[in-house]
């Protein structure tokens, strides 16, 4: 298990920590577990791109801590995203869980996308991430550092610094060439980049100072 501590630093620092990380899910349909190999970070009062900017709200409360906990908001009126939360209770800040590779639970993450052309892009986006984990509204504040929980983040094998990409947050509004967005280098499951404020525009993944 990954443990509390080691989740209450900077997002920044969450990010680069979580990538490599593994994502387990359990439901009635069966267990899903994934990879974590595309993250983003977002703080509290100093990033205008974070939903905690103007303060805290009865949506972004589970962003102010403690540590360790699921953060999972509706966007778009249709799609789940699942963040975990850092830095120590008080202090906003979480990590939005962008792409995975799924491990297990193939199949059940097969049935819960059907439309997927490759198990690549199963869980490729964070909406289908959450997706074929299961994740939505109710999981909303689970203590993932928890064994009992029904959502647990394990450690995985670490990804080395020079496998590590850095580039711009996805799709982000303002605050859109702030590196803060980290991947697992040749990783078949990272999401396509889309430049903020221009809904739809795909790009290559760029990589401002990755990998290293």
């Amino acid at each position: 298990m990954i443990s509390r501590d080691e989740l209450a630093v900077d997002p920044v620092d969450a990010a680069r920590f979580l990538l490599g990380a593994h994502l387990e899910a359990d439901s009635p349909e069966g267990r899903v577990r994934a990879r974590i190999v595309e993250v983003e970070a977002y703080r509290g009062g100093d990033d205008p791109a974070s939903h905690c900017y103007r303060g805290r709200t009865p949506r972004n409360e589970v962003m102010f801590g403690p540590a360790g906990h699921l953060y999972v908001y509706f966007v778009y009126g249709m799609h789940f995203c699942a963040n975990v939360v850092a830095l120590t209770d008080g202090v906003p800040g979480a990590v939005l869980l962008r792409a995975a590779e799924i491990i297990e639970g193939v199949d059940l993450a097969r049935v819960r996308r059907p439309n997927a052309r490759s198990d690549a892009e199963l869980a490729k986006g964070p909406a289908r991430l959450t997706g074929v984990l299961g994740l939505d509204r109710a999981h909303n504040g689970l203590n993932l550092t928890d064994p009992s929980s029904p959502v647990r983040l394990l450690l995985g094998e670490r990804v080395p610094p020079e496998g590590v990409c850095v580039g711009p947050r996805v799709g982000v509004a303002v605050a859109v060439d702030i590196p803060w967005r980290f991947w697992v280098d040749g990783s078949k499951s990272v999401s396509a980049y889309r430049l903020g404020g221009k809904r739809g525009q795909v790009r290559d993944v760029p990589t401002i100072s990755g990998p290293r």
